[in-house]
């Protein structure tokens, strides 16, 4: 059982926002499923998950230092996939693609969107 419903995180720039999750969600299965006009877009698999907004208040969105969205991969190809996707649409690497020791079969990486938001892949499964 998910216990979110959806995570949203901010743009400062939409276009560009949607062309770097376009790329960088279906490495993991995941698409776009709504655009809300120019307030933003969602992406999910069978149901909308992860929503990139420009903030309801007007102002610039900013980062969260400490927060980091965490998306699940299918397997080990798929965290490379979308690493190597991140970096390619403009991406910070945070995290190399690999074996993390907090957990059995951990396999992860990490990255920042264009606008700095932390992002990390992860696959749990043995491979």
């Amino acid at each position: 059982m998910s216990v979110f419903t959806h995570v949203t995180v901010g743009t400062n720039n939409l276009a560009k926002a949607r062309a770097f999750y376009d790329a960088t969600l279906k490495e993991i299965g995941l698409k776009r499923v709504a655009d809300l006009d120019d307030a933003g877009s969602i992406w999910g698999v069978d149901k909308p998950s992860f929503f990139v907004l420009n903030p309801a208040n007007g102002s610039p969105a900013t980062i969260g230092n400490g927060v980091t969205v965490s998306f699940e991969a299918p397997n080990r190809s798929a965290v490379l996939a979308f690493h190597t996707a991140a970096l390619a649409n403009g991406g910070v690497c945070e995290g190399l693609p690999g074996p993390r020791s907090w957990a059995d079969n951990a396999y992860a990486a990490y990255a920042r969107d264009l606008d700095g938001n932390k992002l990390a892949v992860y696959c749990f499964k043995a491979e």
